[in-house]
């Protein structure tokens, strides 16, 4: 059977959600990281408008030879600049670690890698977002199917970026760029509130996927999601065939735009 090259690219992507309340301000005195620590989708507003934030932080942290590559950083700044007001721009900030060991890893040894690296906070006017590329694979994997990104606070993603470099070497040929920056943006998309993250989307009856919650039904989206696991053989399938970062569709953008969007 033969999928469209967008649906092949879109059953990799996999979102673990967090539920939880919103700190209070007593929180994020006591603890200066407390603005971080909420649960997914829910800074989707403050990213999206300067109604607080003038600034958008992005810390990529990485141990050598799992850095994110030029192209990425351009892309994901790029796509961030067309939905996001951010007048005092968009600054990337990296960070290279030693190699954490113990992979592969499971969401709480993420979570403590985060813990233990990450140097960028929101404070004053400017809001910060982390994202870990990993060295190691994510324990969810096995013989049939792979992770390859996830999205598990309101600013803390995880791209298994071994697991990149890994179906790639396997590939002959194939482009990693285009499966990173698919994957980070997939992942940001959820950080965004993509799909009804916080159940407050404007229309989620005709474009939420029920029965892949909190992706799009639109299969030429960037949030599609077919497959709660990434299955290898239809990874390799896609490889074979390279293809291009798919878009977001208009019922994503009007989401974005009724959270203070462009």
């Amino acid at each position: 059977m033969k999928f469209p090259l967008t649906t092949l690219f879109l059953f990799f992507f996999s979102v673990l959600l967090f539920t939880g309340c919103k700190d209070d301000d007593s929180d994020n005195v006591n603890d200066p990281t407390a603005e971080n620590r909420k649960s997914l989708g829910t800074s989707a507003e403050d990213i999206l408008s300067n109604d607080i934030y003038n600034s958008l932080t992005i810390e990529f942290v990485y141990a050598n030879g799992f850095e994110p590559t030029e192209e990425t950083k351009i892309a994901i700044t790029s796509f961030l600049n067309e939905r996001a007001t951010k007048p005092n721009g968009i600054i990337i900030k990296e960070t290279v670690i030693e190699t954490p060991t113990g992979a592969p890893f499971d969401i709480d040894e993420v979570k403590e890698i985060e813990e233990n690296n990450r140097t960028a906070y929101t404070t004053d006017d400017d809001l910060a977002v982390y994202v870990f590329f990993s060295n190691g694979n994510s324990n969810k994997d096995t013989d049939k199917t792979v992770t390859l990104g996830t999205a598990y606070q309101n600013t803390s993603i995880v791209i298994y970026k071994k697991t990149l470099q890994d179906l790639i070497d396997n590939n002959q040929g194939s482009d990693l760029t285009t499966l990173e920056i698919t994957t980070l943006q997939h992942e940001f998309g959820h950080i965004l509130g993509l799909v009804n993250i916080t159940d407050d989307d404007i229309h989620p009856e005709n474009h939420e996927d029920l029965d892949n919650s909190r992706h799009c039904v639109v299969e030429n989206c960037l949030m599609y999601f077919q497959a709660t696991n990434t299955e290898r053989r239809e990874v390799a399938r896609f490889l074979e065939r390279r293809g291009t970062v798919p878009q977001l569709d208009s019922l994503c953008i009007a989401d974005l735009q009724a959270k203070g969007g462009k």
